[in-house]
């Protein structure tokens, strides 16, 4: 089941994404469930985070987003998890 993450970051936080960028990074690749992922961009900066996840079922998505090292750190504003269908690429 493909699962996107849309995370919005908490306004001022850009730092907290920094100091942590190396965690989720490696979170990433520890956990192996991420299709694909990157930064949203406003102004520039970063601002929030797209990953499209590759799992069982809704509570995994759920289990996946809530040990992410942004999540942890409390960069997050909101964050909504919702089914995702590939249609292209």
């Amino acid at each position: 089941m493909l699962i996107a993450l849309i995370a919005r970051d908490k306004a001022g936080a850009l730092q907290i994404r920094k100091d942590n960028r190396s965690a989720h990074l490696a979170y990433i690749e520890e956990t192996g469930v991420v299709a694909q992922a990157g930064p949203l961009i406003e102004n520039g900066d970063m601002a929030g985070s797209l990953v499209i996840l590759d799992v069982a079922d809704m509570a995994a998505a759920e289990g996946w987003a809530a040990n992410d090292p942004y999540a942890k750190a409390g960069l997050f504003d909101k964050v909504d998890l919702i089914e995702w269908k590939k249609v292209v690429g």
